[in-house]
């Protein structure tokens, strides 16, 4: 596979320069005669109006792309019908079969090693594909670091250990190991489709088939990341057909389907905490394990004696890709001996944040469409005592302040007092768009100040990261011990950098739902199995 370019095995591109993908399903590309359309970011920022009309008639079949004599179009995917979904269970559960029987050498050190060069091969093609999608280019190099640290060497060994290990006692071989589940079915998000498709693809490595729900609206990317990542590393190594599919479509019917087959096993969903926990207790009725991965809350606590610069930075990370990421910093809690100085700070960078087409060097700000949750989930915090610092206007593709432009200012709001902070829904809840609470509490003994932060960090109705800004070796381990809330804990480092093998996703709560933990889809899709092995020369013994 060539650096910086789309394979064309499986994928097309026709006269027009459009990029095809059919639904993939047993290994082979699967046309359709309906198709869904992918518009550029940039033609979605220049001309949304008429572009958003045109892919309308495109998908309804109204016009055609001849027709249409139009550049802002960069990709078509079908969309599978009623067969073509069954099809693809049919033939995961084929391969499931088949591919469990691989050793560990194959699935985990074959597959991942292979996985991780293809991403490293093709990462010129893979920012251009999710800058496509409307990432910023520094985000889309953010979450290649991820996809690279999921499959690198020190992820691998802490894979391959947890998923068998076997010692000799009394003359008994005695292994714990962990089985695939079977068929594993996966609806990635609509903010970061294809990462976390090739998150969900670490299944495959524990004997897991794999099948993914490409989104309507962002079908592209994930297409991309099947066809020409996953399934030339999965013939390379002998996997059989089928290993993993992809199909777009609607996520209502495909959902039911998955539910009723009694060949699926998991279901791995992305989404909102809402409608996660609701779609967990459908997946329990229904007798398959849910996977969830839902809303962020996360909290960043900021001590008196940390290094404000370096904890600043890492705040400002919550401003990134417009606040419309799971795993960035949503609130803050500061030591109010330092947090006039530190907020001054996060507002500083917060306000250089610019936006811009997202292929541009140094964007961060994403478009964000969801501006009357943002103005009443600022107004909230008003109201109830808060006051804003710096931000609070729409912004236009310029920068310039504009209540009607795509883009929101990076805004920073004080909230006075820790006890009565999650009254205010911008605190209690995930936003989803460029707002952040710094609550500064009430100057206390600092014993009995420690005692509080931790609690209130426990108590977060969410739970995926936490991070913590102290020097203090005393303070550090107040808060290593007492935090047991989440999935990742940071101590000094980076809210969102990845860390092998540390996990990258899951957390307790509303983010996890019921069974939620820090996420490794290797182990996750699997289940603990003992065994005992004897040579039988010798009579059984039951005690």
């Amino acid at each position: 596979m060539t650096a910086g370019t789309i394979r064309s095995a499986t994928s097309s591109v026709n006269g027009d320069g459009i990029i095809t993908y059919g639904s993939y399903v047993g290994g082979k590309d699967v046309p359709s005669d309906q198709w869904v359309h992918v518009l550029g970011a940039r033609a979605v920022l220049d001309d949304s109006f008429a572009n958003l009309a045109l892919k309308r008639k495109l998908d309804r079949g109204d016009t055609t792309l001849s027709e249409a004599a139009t550049n802002a179009v960069v990709g078509r995917v079908a969309v599978a019908d009623a067969n073509t979904i069954r099809m693809a269970m049919y033939s995961a559960a084929e391969a499931a079969a088949e591919w469990r029987t691989m050793p560990l050498s194959v699935r985990v050190d074959g597959y991942l090693e292979l996985m991780h060069s293809a991403i490293t091969d093709n990462i010129p093609t893979i920012e251009h594909m999710l800058t496509l999608e409307g990432h910023p280019l520094e985000l889309a190099r953010w979450e290649i670091s991820g996809m690279l640290a999921a499959s690198s060497r020190e992820a691998r060994q802490f894979y391959r250990e947890q998923l068998w290990r076997e010692t000799t006692a009394g003359g008994q071989r005695q292994i714990i190991r962990r089985q695939p589940d079977g068929v594993v079915c996966v609806n990635p998000p609509a903010n970061a489709p294809m990462v976390s498709a090739l998150f969900a693809a670490l299944s495959i490595a524990s004997g897991n088939a794999m099948i993914v729900r490409a989104p309507r609206s962002v079908p592209l990317g994930i297409m991309y990341a099947i066809h020409d990542l996953l399934a030339p590393v999965l013939d390379e190594i002998g996997a059989p057909a089928g290993t993993v599919n992809a199909v777009c479509g609607h996520p209502g019917p495909l959902f039911d389907a998955w539910l009723e087959s009694p060949l699926v096993n998991d279901i791995m969903y992305f989404g909102s905490s809402r409608t996660g926990v609701a779609f967990e207790r459908r997946c329990v009725t229904f007798g398959k394990k849910p996977i969830l991965e839902l809303a962020g809350n996360d909290a960043v606590v900021v001590w008196r004696d940390a290094d404000l610069d370096h904890a600043a930075q890492a705040v400002t990370e919550g401003f990134f890709g417009s606040g419309q990421l799971c795993m960035i910093p949503n609130q803050t809690v500061v030591h109010p001996a330092v947090a006039d100085a530190f907020i001054d700070r996060v507002s500083a960078r917060a306000s250089a944040l610019r936006p811009g087409y997202p292929d541009e060097e140094g964007v961060l700000l994403s478009p964000v469409l969801r501006h009357d949750a943002f103005r009443t989930c600022l107004d909230d915090a008003l109201s109830k005592g808060a006051v804003l610092v710096s931000g609070g206007s729409g912004m236009s593709l310029d920068g310039s302040t504009d209540g009607a432009g795509f883009f929101l200012e990076p805004t920073v709001i004080r909230v006075n007092g820790l006890r009565r902070a999650r009254e205010i829904l911008a605190v209690e809840h995930e936003t989803f768009f460029p707002l952040m609470p710094i609550i500064v509490p009430d100057a206390d003994d600092d014993d009995e100040l420690l005692t509080e932060t931790v609690e209130f960090v426990n108590t977060n109705l969410y739970g995926l990261r936490n991070s913590v800004w102290a020097t203090d070796d005393a303070v550090v381990e107040r808060f290593l011990t007492g935090i047991v809330n989440g999935g990742l804990l940071k101590i000094n480092d980076s809210h969102i950098s990845f860390s092998p093998p540390l996990p990258s996703h899951g957390g307790t709560g509303l983010t996890g739902g019921v069974f939620g933990e820090a996420n490794y889809p290797v182990l996750r899709t699997t289940h603990l199995q003992g065994v005992s092995i004897r040579s039988g020369a010798t009579a059984p013994r039951y005690r």
